[in-house]
């Protein structure tokens, strides 16, 4: 197994209520699961391969609850990674080099029946963990924009956290609101639902904790 690690941030968009049933091991919203987004590594690297700067985008459709299988997945990467940058981190994205079930990417491959050939096209990405704001646009696939929940009587900016101690992506995620386009293999529109910002820091072996659990 290569040795692999990667630190950064991500803005995903799922079609769900705010807060996701999934954290809460709940069905989705509406019986179906959608979703996008992307990852930008601060600092990372697989094996020899650097992954410092990389951005990685994704789109993702399961015909119900994730846990039973039958999604579709559409991998992207940054057109300005290099070959080598691009081969290691489709491993990294497709559970390969990781302990079973260890990441997000490790347990949703599992649930995948069809992955789509790899994109690879200019992603801007521009987030801001704390402020639940941010864009992502993946030039020719998609548009992701995320900004705070707001009070239905008063507009002020609602904040609310998830905390997963012994969850398989982040341990703490700032929930927002997001809204996201879509086309190509998986096209999909998602308005003002489920915003994800959350820090990321993984290996190998899952997220690497950085906070006492609870």
């Amino acid at each position: 197994m290569t040795p692999w690690e990667i630190q950064g941030t991500e803005l995903i968009n799922c079609n769900c209520s705010y807060g996701c049933p999934c954290q809460f091991n709940a069905l989705p919203t509406k019986g179906i699961c959608e979703a996008m987004g992307a990852i930008s590594i601060d600092r990372g690297y697989h094996g020899d391969v650097q992954l410092d700067g990389v951005k990685i985008a994704v789109l993702l459709h399961w015909p119900g609850p994730i846990h039973e299988g039958k999604g579709r997945c559409q991998p992207i990467v940054d057109e300005r990674a290099t070959p080598a940058q691009r081969e290691a981190i489709l491993k990294i994205m497709a559970g390969q080099d990781t302990e079973p079930f260890a990441t997000m990417f490790s347990v949703f491959a599992s649930t995948f029946e069809q992955v789509f050939d790899p994109i690879f096209t200019q992603i801007d990405y521009d987030v801001d963990v704390d402020a639940r704001r941010g864009r992502i646009h993946v030039d020719g696939v998609f548009d992701t924009v995320g900004e705070p929940i707001r009070n239905p009587v008063t507009g002020a900016e609602h904040r609310a956290r998830i905390d997963l101690p012994h969850g398989f992506e982040y341990e703490l995620a700032e929930v927002g609101s997001a809204t996201s386009h879509s086309q190509g293999n998986i096209a999909l529109d998602l308005e003002h639902s489920y915003g994800q910002f959350a820090r990321l820091h993984l290996n190998n072996k899952g997220p690497i904790r950085h906070r006492t659990a609870a």
